[in-house]
């Protein structure tokens, strides 16, 4: 149960926020004022397992929210703050809040505290998939193999499996190349070093994504790389 309830009055950044997530396997929630919030709690509760409260609300502010969800539930809380005073930080804590992070956010540190909240909770592990499935291909990271459409495997070498494995976990995201070299070969890219870019061209003829326009892995200009394809998990 990965179900997260989010209070965000900026309806471009929630939306933002909310496909993000629900690209990472979560299921989101999204409410624009406090009682819209109220309501969606309400009806629940007892299947969520974490909230997210901006501070700054239309018709009233996180702080109050965090009390109201307190006085039913013991779910994790962060809170979202605009405001640099450490008092802010310090009220939310005190009145329940599991962490806290400020705006503007990189969604990707937040979904690393979101990540590290329900690990203590116990609940990445219980809902790490075994299965990505992309454009008729299945990657098994129990068995560690691709197969295509017709089930036929694809021959894949450990970084071709390495660099894969984190493109599928990352779908739509501008991954640049010292953070895939970090994660496929334990070390930053220099420079000059083209190892990456060659692994990638031989990734993509494995997965016949056609090198001069490919579709599944695509360069982005003084970036990185990005995969594009839709990516859905699955448990064993």
């Amino acid at each position: 149960m990965r179900k997260i309830l989010i209070a965000e009055d900026d309806h471009k950044a929630g939306v933002l926020l909310k496909t993000y997530l629900e690209k990472h396997q979560y299921e989101v929630t999204l409410a624009q004022d406090g009682l819209n919030f109220q309501n969606e709690f309400s009806r629940q509760a007892d299947q969520l397992s974490l909230v997210i409260l901006d501070v700054m609300l239309p018709d009233t502010d996180g702080f109050a929210l965090c009390k109201v969800v307190r006085r039913r539930s013991n779910v994790p809380v962060i809170m979202l703050t605009a405001s640099s005073d450490e008092a802010d930080r310090i009220v939310g804590l005190e009145l329940g809040a599991d962490d806290y992070i400020a705006k503007p956010y990189s969604p990707r540190e937040l979904l690393a505290r979101i990540k590290a909240i329900h690990r203590r909770a116990g609940l990445e592990a219980q809902a790490a998939p075994r299965y990505y499935r992309f454009v008729g291909f299945t990657l098994d990271l129990l068995e560690r193999t691709v197969t295509d459409a017709a089930g036929a495997l694809v021959p894949l070498t450990g970084l071709d499996y390495q660099l894969l494995k984190y493109f599928v976990e990352h779908p739509g995201d501008i991954l640049d190349r010292g953070m895939l070299c970090e994660q496929t070969r334990g070390r930053d890219a220099g420079p000059l070093d083209r190892s990456l870019d060659v692994q990638i061209s031989k990734l993509r003829l494995r997965l016949n994504d056609d090198g001069k326009q490919p579709a599944l892995i695509k360069t982005v200009r003084g970036a990185g790389y990005v995969f594009s394809a839709d990516v859905s998990a699955a448990p064993a």
